[in-house]
């Protein structure tokens, strides 16, 4: 699996569990729960390295209350992802066009 989405996810993960749960070096068990799950989607995910954006894919993974949390979780970093992590945040968002 492409460590570069995990790598996406975590640092969403940490921007929200960091501005919500104010947990600044470590997440909070919600959060690492969240995080584990979506590492474990990622690693199962049956597009591999051609996997398309969560939202634009034909197969929905996740459980309904895990998709729920993580389409919370990008809604409210994803913006944030630009000052916190530009670069990422601009890599991102080109893949997202580059698909569609």
């Amino acid at each position: 699996m492409n460590d570069k989405e995990k790598d996406t996810v975590n640092k969403m993960i940490r921007i929200y569990c960091r501005c919500k749960h104010g947990q600044k070096n470590e997440l909070c068990p919600q959060c690492l729960q969240l995080k584990e799950y979506a590492f474990a989607r990622l690693e199962r995910c049956t597009f591999g390295e051609e996997k398309p954006a969560c939202k634009d894919c034909s197969i929905h993974c996740y459980k309904k209350d895990y998709r729920l949390k993580i389409q919370e979780v990008m809604r409210f970093a994803g913006p944030k992802m630009l000052f916190y992590y530009p670069i990422d945040a601009i890599k991102h968002l080109w893949k997202t066009i580059e698909i569609k």
